[in-house]
């Protein structure tokens, strides 16, 4: 298992390097790019789009607001919780984000062609055990 851990630090390590190397096509960082991407897909608040990439609120809040002042995306009301607006992207930031998402997406056929889809399945499912496994309280 420790070697488990060291390989998938090790992967997880690779992938944000390739991710950063994705984000800069568009001018962007990857950190950037999760909380569009984030909160272009449902999680609108700082504290939900920080639950979702599982980091502190506070490592998330001033990317958003970097987010709001380049233009990219806006604080709107929340009607659920009046001191936690909402992060919505403007349209410059909806285009980066689709921009993105086309460029990481034939990364990601590149990878898939590479290892083959059972493989990758398999790994996902094999992954999810896991994270369940370890979410189970310990003796």
């Amino acid at each position: 298992m420790q070697r488990l851990a060291a390989d998938l630090f090790e992967v997880a390590g690779a992938m944000r390097r390739d991710g950063e190397a994705i984000a800069r096509t568009a001018g962007q960082t990857q950190a950037r790019w999760q909380v569009m991407w984030t909160a272009a897909h449902g999680e609108r608040s700082v504290p939900a789009i920080a639950r979702r990439l599982g980091v502190t609120r506070q490592s998330v809040q001033p990317v958003a607001d970097d987010l709001v002042n380049s233009g990219l995306a806006r604080y709107a009301p929340n009607p659920d919780h009046r001191r936690s607006p909402l992060l919505v992207l403007t349209d410059p930031g909806a285009k980066v984000v689709e921009e993105l998402d086309q460029t990481a997406g034939r990364r990601n056929l590149q990878l898939t062609r590479e290892l083959g889809d059972a493989p990758v399945s398999e790994l996902r499912a094999l992954l999810d055990h896991l994270r369940r496994a370890l979410e189970t309280p310990h003796s």
